[in-house]
């Protein structure tokens, strides 16, 4: 049993604990990241300019997961179409393939395949929105994915609230002529017909090349419950084909914020 004393004693000290954390200097929120920015939009986009290329980051190839990525000589020509997505705070101030610190407020990106560093400009096929990007980091290395935005860039192209989106990469020459950015309805395909026989999508792609079309045409098999479909398409003038692909063998795993990327060096 305590004995009354002692008890108010520690009564006491408990009081005055209390009293002192009460007197103390208020919590602060944590202070926010170097360098962020209040709105995405005052970010202006990279600039292309001469770069060396870099001494880390650029092996004539690298395996990631079992998977072999061959690095591309040169950025020139380059353009593909596929799924962007970001990564951002949980990456912040680490090293990038090129050994420089990740900055989420830059505008940068990663890419598993073009030579670092190098300029893109990426555009949203979903929105038509477009920006400029510099290429200073690997991945992402899931399968489709051919980019990961910093996460200004993402916000910039409306990806952040989304996840990922459907994205055309263009590389850049710095000095260069820089080619149109895609437009919102440019990655679209008209089927003009389908037919359950070859022949008949054939003659009807052969009709459509004969009258003059500014545009390629050509026919594809899709299957059915029913079975196989030969359908003929149109492709909408404004698509590009790509000039470089990437390597069949590549799977790209995600580098989105909430997965840890593996990098090459």
């Amino acid at each position: 049993m305590i004995r009354p004393g002692l008890r108010n004693a520690l009564l006491l000290a408990v009081a005055a604990a209390v009293l002192a954390a009460c007197a103390g200097p208020p919590r602060r929120a944590p202070a926010p990241l170097p360098g962020q920015p209040r709105d995405p939009a005052t970010v202006p986009d990279a600039v292309p300019r001469p770069e060396p290329r870099a001494r880390f980051g650029n092996p004539p190839f690298y395996e990631v997961e079992g998977r072999r990525y061959f690095v591309l000589a040169t950025a020139d020509g380059y353009s593909e179409r596929g799924v962007a997505s970001w990564y951002g705070p949980d990456f912040h101030g680490e090293r990038t393939a090129m050994g420089e610190p990740y900055d989420m407020y830059s505008m940068t990106a990663a890419h598993p395949t073009l030579p670092l560093p190098a300029y893109a400009r990426v555009t949203n096929l979903q929105n038509g929105r477009s920006i400029v990007v510099r290429i200073n980091d690997r991945g992402p290395f899931k399968k489709d994915r051919i980019l990961d935005l910093s996460y200004v860039a993402a916000q910039k192209l409306d990806v952040v609230r989304t996840g990922t989106a459907m994205v055309e990469v263009t590389a850049l020459t710095p000095g260069g002529r820089e080619p149109p950015a895609a437009g919102v309805a440019s990655r679209f395909y008209a089927q003009a017909a389908s037919y359950a026989e070859p022949a008949n999508a054939e003659r009807m792609v052969a009709r459509l090349r004969g009258q003059a079309l500014t545009t390629p045409a050509s026919s594809t098999s899709r299957s059915t419950a029913g079975g196989s479909t030969e359908c003929a398409w149109v492709r909408s003038p404004r698509s590009r084909r790509s000039t470089t692909s990437s390597p069949a063998s590549g799977r790209r795993a995600s580098r989105t914020h909430g997965s840890r990327p593996t990098r090459a060096g």
